[in-house]
């Protein structure tokens, strides 16, 4: 009988085994086959030379040498600090500020909250249609606006540094409800014994935000700034709605996913646009170590 027990739980063992690898397997299968499997051939694109018309010719590093000997790439890599780091601290501020507004039990907050999660659910390309046409420069309605304060019209798209702004004005108003919603989560998690002894002792509401609150978001701050710094990096949909895919007025707006796809699907440079891609992934990497390094050291 003693024999017994062990076999069966063995084989209820592998049941249990094969059951679970049944279950596990078309999953594994869909990222081997949309994840892996793209990622590979990219990367084995970026030493060839393709056109999607002739066969592929193998170039070596190629694609790399000539990627950092064109002067394009660098006015989109300034571009896109720019508008990263533009993009970046208006998001961090205005959505902490944002939570610290909605973690409040008052009357009607569920209306407000609602209505700052709305651009979460919209398209990227419908709403930065509908911001171009608010961006108009005649007869726009943020210039007619700014016209009944006596202020001039603001060359929102037609002028290479305003059409930036107006590029971290689209994201940054894209961007503020995900990480609201990070940080109004972890808000509602910090005990409330610690305001409470914060305000025995005297603490008021700014010094209770900026010793309890700021502090111990630290992770979640830490996240939505490396979402933040990823999503801007990649930036392609609402720059090219606002500029019709061409990085215009001028370069002004020419970041590097514009730059990825002008020549990945209009030059119809594969390999080259491959090889942007694995070196936007190799800086993006990096800036996501770097900040993960940074945040714990804070620990």
């Amino acid at each position: 009988m003693s024999g017994r027990a062990p076999q069966r739980r063995s084989a209820l063992d592998r049941q249990r085994s094969r059951a679970g690898m049944s279950f596990v397997t078309p999953n594994l299968a869909a990222v081997a086959l949309f994840m892996l499997f793209p990622l590979g051939f990219s990367l084995y694109l970026s030493f060839h030379s393709w056109d999607l018309f002739r066969p592929m010719r193998f170039t070596g590093l190629a694609n790399y040498r000539q990627l950092f000997g064109d002067p394009l790439f660098y006015i989109a890599v300034r571009n896109t600090a720019v508008f990263t780091v533009s993009t970046l601290i208006p998001t961090v501020v205005i959505s902490l500020g944002v939570a610290a507004a909605l973690n409040r039990k008052l009357k009607g907050i569920g209306l407000f909250r609602a209505a700052v999660f709305l651009p979460l659910v919209a398209s990227t390309v419908a709403m930065a249609v509908v911001w171009r046409f608010l961006f108009t420069t005649d007869d726009g309605l943020l210039n007619s606006a700014l016209g009944w304060f006596g202020v001039r019209p603001v060359p929102w798209l037609s002028d290479p540094d305003w059409a930036l702004v107006s590029l971290s004005i689209v994201t940054v108003w894209k961007g503020v409800p995900f990480a609201t919603v990070i940080l109004l989560a972890a808000m509602q998690a910090i005990p409330e014994e610690l305001y409470e002894a914060a305000k025995i002792d005297g603490a008021g509401p700014w010094r209770r935000f900026r010793a309890i609150t700021v502090p111990l978001l630290r992770g979640p701050l830490s996240f939505v700034v490396v979402i933040t710094v990823i999503n801007t990096v990649q930036a392609f949909d609402q720059a090219y709605a606002l500029t019709d895919g061409n990085g215009g007025p001028e370069t002004g707006t020419y970041v590097l996913g514009i730059m990825l796809f002008q020549n990945a699907f209009r030059f119809y440079q594969v390999g080259y646009a491959a090889a942007l891609a694995w070196v936007m992934f190799a800086v993006l990497l990096l800036l996501t170590a770097l900040q993960l390094r940074f945040s714990r050291r804070g620990v």
